[in-house]
């Protein structure tokens, strides 16, 4: 059964908490706000009227670039996810882009791929955590 999932746009500040308790909890709050914040689409997936998933999108003439994307743990793997990329591939297809990228750790490599996403080398490093840029065409 899927869950009833409502994902709509977003305020960049509403992804914050999200952002950091799920992707960089060890680090200030500030560590999870992007410098161009205020030019992207944010988009909140959300379960009654919890916010349990987040991704900003940074479109610049066709290329489209997603960010930032977060799923608090307990609501993971069950489609949420999934949900809130295709939204975003969508709308970087409306907004003109003709190709989608991100910089994936890899340890999620795996679920971008479901997209048709693919890896380009080199592994690079974020701390200690391993990161590829992925990419699929629009």
């Amino acid at each position: 059964m899927r869950i009833p999932v409502e994902i709509r746009r977003i305020t960049p500040e509403q992804t914050y908490v999200l952002r950091h308790a799920v992707l960089w909890p060890d680090k200030p709050l500030d560590y999870v706000k992007v410098e161009n914040d205020a030019a992207g689409h944010h988009f909140g997936a959300f379960c009654g009227q919890e916010l349990v998933s987040v991704i900003s999108l940074f479109v610049e003439e066709k290329q489209a670039r997603f960010r930032k994307f977060a799923t608090a743990p307990e609501w993971q793997k069950q489609g949420i996810g999934s949900q809130l990329l295709q939204r975003v591939i969508e709308e970087a297809r409306q907004l003109g882009a003709s190709a989608l990228w991100c910089d994936a750790r890899q340890d999620a490599a795996a679920f971008y791929r479901r997209f048709g996403m693919t890896g380009e080398e080199p592994v690079f490093y974020k701390g200690d955590i391993p990161y590829q840029r992925m990419s699929v065409g629009l």
